[in-house]
């Protein structure tokens, strides 16, 4: 009788060799940034890029991130080079539900702008308690605990 040791779901597909997995990972954060990052990197005062915000009318009146410019994708084609095409964009949308900074980032990307996209879009943005701009002036909820510490600015991670 042969024993036969149990793998788990996790590890029936094993694990990519590290050199393997540190080229994935070191490309995937060519391609991404997320929320805190972001936010740190805004309130430095110098970030280096220009945040652009992806979604409708409707939805930059409803908030949208301090220092964000608005370009819906439907109008990236027409009004792309009102950016500096030096400088690093960064897209965001309503959240990881949603494809709408992955379009803007391709529509930027095919005008020869390098681009990231912010994960978690508007939604996470929210969550971690930063500030959104609304019509109605500045809006801050509290940070919820299941996204980010509530006793801290930042992730640490």
């Amino acid at each position: 009788m042969t024993t036969q040791t149990a793998t788990s779901a996790v590890l029936r597909v094993p694990p990519a060799t590290p050199e393997d997995a540190a080229s994935y990972f070191a490309s995937r954060l060519t391609f991404h940034t997320d929320v805190s990052d972001v936010h740190a990197a805004l309130s430095s005062g110098a970030p280096g890029f220009v945040l652009v915000d992806s979604r409708g009318a409707a939805a930059w009146a409803q908030g949208h991130i301090p220092g964000a410019v608005h370009l819906p994708t439907a109008q990236i084609p027409a009004r792309a080079a009102t950016l500096d095409q030096a400088v690093p964009v960064v897209t965001y949308c309503w959240g990881p539900g949603c494809d709408g900074a992955a379009r803007a980032a391709l529509a930027l990307a095919r005008l020869g702008y390098q681009v990231k996209e912010m994960l978690g879009g508007i939604e996470y943005w929210v969550r971690e308690g930063f500030t959104l701009v609304t019509d109605h002036g500045p809006q801050r909820r509290p940070p919820d605990p299941l996204t980010a510490p509530a006793a801290a600015p930042a992730c640490d991670c």
